[in-house]
């Protein structure tokens, strides 16, 4: 797995950072190759895998830092950031099950499009919580990453924004609000404020969206 990644990272740095090279798009379909053609099963794999799931909770965690050194800022806008997270998740999670009502998806498959754009295993939660189903929402959480992280930063690009510290908060903040911790990791490698902030939007999103999607589901 780790061999993997770093031959898929080498492959992206030698291409200057395309977007379609993305390291681990590239490493999720190598393994997923790899798994099916050894006839692999994924609970045997992930069995194996514990260390690394293990290391996700310290790499969130880390994010905190960027963060504490950027806490003026923080100070600065941390209001607007609040709400810019919270209409980030609403648009997200309603733009979802707008969709999934228009092409007449069954009602669990609805509901499990609606945190896609919460990192997977909290994605996973809410979606048992709320009706959906936890592995399809696993599923609808890693592709929206991976949507975000290839095209965030061309359709980003498209706004003109002179003011180049403001420039980097809005770009970090939306790729970790719509494309959790797949679109920080984006960030981070482009620039370190835009991933200090999309870490900040990704810890909002796992917040807002566990307390108000279960909430918002019973009124409806």
């Amino acid at each position: 797995m780790l061999l993997v990644y770093l031959l898929a990272q080498a492959l992206y740095a030698r291409l200057k950072q395309a977007d379609w090279a993305n390291p681990v798009l590239w490493s999720v379909l190598t393994l997923a190759s790899l798994l099916s053609i050894g006839g692999v099963s994924y609970p045997s794999y992930f069995a194996r895998a514990q260390f690394i799931h293990f290391l996700l909770g310290p790499a969130i965690v880390a994010l905190a830092w960027p963060l504490w050194e950027r806490r003026a800022a923080l100070r600065q806008h941390g209001f607007a950031l609040l709400l810019a997270a919270l209409f980030g998740g609403a648009a997200a999670s309603g733009s979802a099950l707008l969709l999934g009502w228009g092409l007449a998806l069954p009602s669990d498959v609805v509901l499990s499009l609606a945190p896609k754009s919460v990192t997977a295993p909290v994605a996973m939660g809410i979606a048992d919580k709320i009706g959906g189903i936890p592995a399809l929402a696993a599923v609808f959480a890693v592709v929206t990453g991976m949507v975000g992280a290839l095209s965030g930063q061309t359709l980003l690009g498209w706004l003109k924004i002179s003011h180049q510290a403001v420039w980097q908060m809005v770009r970090g903040f939306a790729l970790g609000t719509a494309a959790h911790g797949i679109g920080a990791a984006r960030a981070m490698q482009v620039n370190a404020d835009a991933g200090a902030f999309a870490g900040l939007a990704l810890g909002l999103q796992v917040l807002l969206a566990s307390v108000l999607s279960p909430l918002i589901a019973r009124l409806f």
